[in-house]
């Protein structure tokens, strides 16, 4: 049969499932269109900037209330699209349709959730064997991780990342270099850009991240890095803020939260960050939409204490 990709886009929106063969090949199409994509993805502003969404659906319809429908809003989401919530589905599927349809206006990073270890124990595996009934979905979505870009570049200016920075990785040339078509590793680059966290003002250096993967480091580390490579803001996720962002390090680095009421339970706000065409930086904050409260009556299970550092 014929994926009608459109016809997929208005389906998801309206909240309905797609039949099980539409998911893969929504997965196959978007898998060989990102697999054409470099590791670090040039782009222009205006764009707006999406942090965590961990399958909250219903908030993540919001945030195109707010920001604008595609393809009227370039994107850019730095993942961390499932697990957690209760319709990481419905968020994977929606956003790869809309990757697919709109190709230029909507770009997707991998975050350390996009990997098939992570999916078994915090909630997307069990999602797509109760809602399909076999792991097939799964399968499709989690080979499609595996050619998610791992950065973006705004206007050579704002390095984006879902987690932080490593100490493998002095010149984003070497980012280019990696080898990232594959299960995300316990160790080194590609693990340390979906693990790490800034830490400390004051750290020196990198130091080992009590997630148990990647590292923590400070400002000086973030200076480096950005005189380095002549850009001048690091902008990341990962990390729960109940305000809905932060600024760290003089302004040198930012983290955007977008799941408000992360897991329906602990009662933050997410935000979103539209960068314009002159790349000043605007956080919008929002709380949960509506049909989310409403989920808090059966509130996903509790974080671990690492998903609060």
């Amino acid at each position: 049969m014929k994926l009608d990709v459109d016809s997929c886009i208005s389906r998801l929106y309206a909240g309905q499932l797609l039949d099980e063969w539409e998911v893969t090949q929504i997965c196959e199409q978007t898998h060989a269109l990102l697999a054409a994509e470099p590791n670090v993805v040039p782009i222009s502003a205006p764009v707006t900037v999406v942090g965590d969404v961990h399958g909250q659906f219903f908030d993540l319809l919001e945030i195109f209330q707010i920001g604008g429908p595609p393809p009227s809003t370039n994107y850019l989401f730095l993942g961390d699209y499932v697990d957690r919530g209760h319709h990481s589905v419905e968020t994977i599927s929606l956003l790869c349709a809309l990757k697919l349809r709109y190709p230029q206006r909507i770009h997707l990073l991998r975050g350390n959730h996009e990997s098939r270890n992570i999916t078994r124990t915090y909630g997307f595996y069990a999602e797509c064997q109760t809602k399909y009934g076999s792991a097939q979905a799964w399968r499709a979505f989690t080979d499609l991780f595996d050619a998610l870009a791992l950065a973006v570049i705004i206007d050579d200016s704002i390095f984006c990342v879902h987690g932080g920075l490593s100490p493998s990785i002095v010149h984003v040339d070497q980012l280019r270099a990696l080898d990232r078509f594959g299960e995300i590793p316990h160790e080194g680059a590609l693990a340390d850009l979906v693990w790490s966290d800034p830490g400390d003002d004051d750290t020196p250096g990198f130091a080992r991240s009590q997630r148990g993967a990647g590292f923590t480091f400070g400002a000086r580390v973030v200076d480096r890095f950005l005189h380095a490579n002549g850009m001048a803001h690091v902008l990341r996720a990962h990390q729960l803020c109940m305000e809905g962002y932060v600024v760290l390090f003089n302004d040198r680095l930012s983290t955007v939260w977008s799941a408000p009421n992360y897991c329906y339970r602990c009662g933050n706000v997410a935000s979103v960050l539209y960068v314009d065409p002159y790349l000043q930086r605007d956080f919008v904050t929002f709380d949960a939409a509506p049909e989310s409260c409403a989920a808090a009556a059966t509130p996903a299970p509790a974080p671990d204490a690492m998903y609060f550092l």
